[in-house]
């Protein structure tokens, strides 16, 4: 708690000292609003009341009082602080030449906690692990805050101790959550970390640096993202990816995963609702469409 607690103002700090912070998932800060805290289970809005002093002093924390040093991360809308935790950003953008060149005047920010469910990808295990122990070329897929990349993360962990060399591409520093060159969370024994990277650049470096059997990379979307995983993919390496998304009529409209489904590159599709796998997809060998997979249970709880 006290390594969370830490990057908050000192009147933040004593508003949330109390908090269990093992039951929380997001902490929201806007200026002159109350403090909003998410939980699984609904919200919980405080009595403190942010003042732009607090969110000042709150943001030169969370930048280990350099700003300057985050400067390309706050143009992005977000910093990730040790631990692997995620802060989103929102205020007055400036941009130059058609590109965001600073953020200034920051009215909301939106503490992200990162958390590690161990074992929750070991009931994905059967449907995307083979007999002979080879990975579906696969995507994961829900929307914002349903545990997308909370079960890649474990299921990086039990390919890796399985056996396989695993390349991750942590754009964000979400996935193994980085501190001077260890990972915080446990993404196995045999898997390479490349952060702080695009990640078309990043599985690339990765592919030639490290050989790994299988790339992994977090929220897929663009042209770059995409042509790096064909790259991956043709050069007789597994991928899984994850991507938001609700449904695969979503997925096929999307402009750039749509042509990783057509060219018949994805071979498997889990979809997320509720933290739960609500479905899976199989490529059809037969006729090259995607189909939904039959499940042991209705639903597989999985966080």
């Amino acid at each position: 708690m006290d390594k969370i607690l830490k990057y908050f103002s000192e009147g933040i700090r004593n508003e949330l000292r109390t908090e269990n912070f093992s039951e929380i998932e997001e902490i929201r800060l806007r200026t002159s609003k109350p403090i909003i805290i998410k939980k699984s289970k609904g919200e919980i809005v405080k009595s403190y009341i942010v003042k732009t002093e607090d969110m000042m002093e709150t943001l030169q924390l969370l930048c280990d009082n350099s700003i300057y040093s985050y400067q390309n991360q706050i143009c992005n809308g977000y910093i990730t602080i040790n631990g692997g935790h995620r802060v989103g950003i929102a205020g007055t953008i400036i941009i130059e030449e058609g590109k965001v060149i600073n953020m200034s005047y920051i009215s909301s920010l939106n503490i992200r906690i990162a958390k590690q469910v161990i074992g929750c990808s070991d009931k994905l295990l059967s449907y995307l692990v083979t007999r002979q122990n080879s990975i579906f070329n696969t995507l994961i897929v829900s929307p914002p805050g349903e545990g997308k990349t909370t079960i890649l993360r474990d299921f990086v962990r039990n390919i890796s101790n399985l056996g396989k060399t695993v390349g991750v591409v942590d754009e964000r520093g979400e996935i193994a959550a980085m501190y001077r060159g260890t990972a915080q969370n446990d993404l196995g024994i045999r898997t390479d970390v490349i952060e702080n990277i695009p990640k078309a650049i990043g599985m690339k470096m990765l592919i030639r640096s490290m050989s790994p059997q299988v790339i992994v990379a977090d929220e897929i979307g663009n042209k770059g993202d995409t042509e790096a995983i064909q790259y991956a993919l043709c050069s007789g390496i597994k991928g899984v990816f994850t991507a938001h998304g609700n449904n695969i009529r979503e997925i096929e409209c999307n402009p750039e995963i749509g042509k990783l489904l057509k060219e018949h590159m994805v071979e498997k599709i889990v979809f997320l609702k509720n933290k739960n796998i609500e479905e899976i997809y199989e490529l059809s060998k037969e006729s090259l469409k995607y189909k939904k997979t039959v499940l042991n249970l209705d639903k597989l709880h999985i966080i």
